[in-house]
């Protein structure tokens, strides 16, 4: 949900190494699904339907509403949760307890033009919740966005000791999954690592020495089974759909048994997209589960990569600009 996001260079390898502050995005997300209320299959390209009636407390107008259509607005009452207060967020990513001077960029809060989303309220969203799952598939930005929506929800949970990971796996980065449970509402928010949402598995019998592993462009990753049938599906990809991320690691792809070394990245991208599309009208029951797709966010460096050369470009104000297609 990165429509603010600017124009993105259509080269992938330009993408994989990002600085993602996603507590705003997190906030939009949400609001976005309260406002919805599971009604409608959404993507980025696909129409927004309109929204099912609600109380006259949730929505100020009661409209069919671009969510999209909208700007950045200063709000003294951001942010949700602050960050310091919150023992669910990896230490890697706690700005302010890792040097971040400014509490700037917490202020802003999302205005569509034709609606007002409803505030956040905790409470009320873990009400919506209840008996619930809520699963988040993809990479560090679903992690991200998934840790700020802990966060979110556990400002409302007095005795914290409620929530708890369901394996007794500490908040850290690894390759696997997390579910946090909160007790008193019988819900879970989870998180899956699939940077590539399709599977990676071993290079097929045979295959060129250059060849260390590949991606099955026509197969899901393999934790679909512990996801499938959440109530809510926030899916994720793009960052790693970089040369760096995938040929210069001997990454290649492959459909059914047939592996080929030349396909373009943005083919192969898109492939996976497709499959996914496939996947979620072929698996998942759309009537019980609302399913979104976050697109990537852009760049943060200038003059380089991370690790090339680049500098962190320090934008302090959103987007104002015009977005792209």
């Amino acid at each position: 949900m990165t429509k603010n996001a600017t124009k993105q260079d259509s080269d992938f390898s330009k993408k994989s190494n990002l600085v993602e502050p996603f507590t705003l995005a997190s906030c939009l997300l949400i609001a976005c699904f309260v406002y919805l209320n599971h009604q409608a299959l959404f993507f980025p390209w696909f129409k927004l339907s309109s929204a099912a009636s609600s109380p006259a407390s949730d929505v100020d107008q009661r409209l069919e509403c671009d969510v999209y259509d909208g700007r950045w607005g200063w709000d003294d009452n951001y942010p949700p949760y602050h960050s310091e207060h919150c023992p669910f967020i990896d230490n890697g990513f706690r700005c302010s307890k890792n040097g971040r001077p400014d509490s700037f960029y917490t202020k802003w809060r999302w205005q569509p033009k034709a609606c007002n989303l409803p505030r956040f309220n905790a409470t009320k969203m873990l009400e919506k919740l209840r008996n619930r799952r809520i699963a988040f598939v993809g990479d560090s930005i679903g992690r991200n966005q998934w840790e700020s929506m802990l966060c979110m929800l556990s400002s409302a949970i007095p005795n914290k000791d409620s929530m708890h990971e369901v394996n007794g796996s500490p908040i850290t980065k690894h390759k696997g999954f997390l579910v946090f449970r909160f007790a008193d509402y019988n819900f879970t928010v989870e998180y899956y690592r699939a940077p590539f949402l399709v599977a990676q598995g071993s290079a097929p019998r045979g295959a060129p020495k250059a060849v260390k592993m590949t991606l099955r462009l026509d197969l899901m990753d393999r934790t679909w089974r512990r996801w499938v049938d959440a109530d809510v599906l926030v899916f994720n990809t793009g960052h790693w759909w970089s040369h760096d991320k995938t040929t210069n690691r001997g990454c290649y792809f492959q459909q059914g048994m047939e592996m080929n070394l030349n396909m373009d990245i943005t083919a192969a991208f898109r492939k996976s997209i497709e499959t996914l599309l496939d996947f979620i009208h072929g698996q998942v029951n759309t009537s019980k589960t609302q399913v979104y797709f976050r697109t990537y966010a852009p760049q943060h460096f200038r003059g380089g990569s991370w690790s090339n050369g680049g500098h962190c470009h320090h934008i302090k104000l959103p987007d104002f600009g015009s977005y792209p297609d």
